[in-house]
């Protein structure tokens, strides 16, 4: 069980902060279920309410500093994803979005940053299903890479690069 004062992630909420853990007091709702009341770290006047024992939700806590370093230094390894068919790709990247893995988010920002680049080169504008999940992806990598280093989540994509580019070039 999480605890007030955690920062998880939650689903496609991403990264939320466990303000409170209750009862409900609503008609239909058990009285002795306990529910986590979360503040998404993208929305501070937001509220989620979900039952501590929620199995259908991914829920984890987010990664450590230590964690969230080690991650940086192994992208380079980390494979993209490519499908080919169109519906296929969405249905694809819809299930690395729900998977809440920060490692599914960043084989889909490198999938999608090649593609765009391979477009661009081609003479071809991105496409806006592929701008919907880079943007989604990018977002919720950084906010929780953010609250993990301690940095603000504006600055995350120079310090990421940063951090590869200071990788030895026999570690990429």
């Amino acid at each position: 069980m999480f605890k007030v004062g955690e920062y998880i992630n939650y689903g496609t909420a991403g990264a939320c902060e466990v303000i409170d853990i209750t009862t409900l007091n609503m008609d239909g709702v058990p009285k002795e279920r306990l529910y986590y009341i979360l503040m998404p770290c993208s929305d501070s006047k937001g509220r989620l309410f979900t039952p501590v024992d929620n199995e259908r939700v991914a829920m984890r806590p987010l990664l450590s500093k230590e964690e969230a370093d080690a991650l940086i230094r192994e992208i380079p390894e980390i494979e993209q994803i490519w499908v080919g068919n169109d519906k296929l790709r969405e249905e694809t990247y819809k299930k690395a979005m729900k998977s809440g893995e920060c490692r599914e988010w960043i084989r889909i920002i490198k999938t999608l940053y090649l593609r765009k680049q391979q477009r661009i080169r081609q003479g071809k504008k991105t496409t806006a299903m592929d701008e919907r999940y880079l943007k989604l992806a990018e977002d919720r990598l950084y906010s929780e890479l953010s609250i993990s280093l301690g940095l603000p989540k504006g600055e995350m994509a120079d310090y990421i690069a940063g951090q590869i580019d200071a990788l030895e070039p026999q570690q990429i």
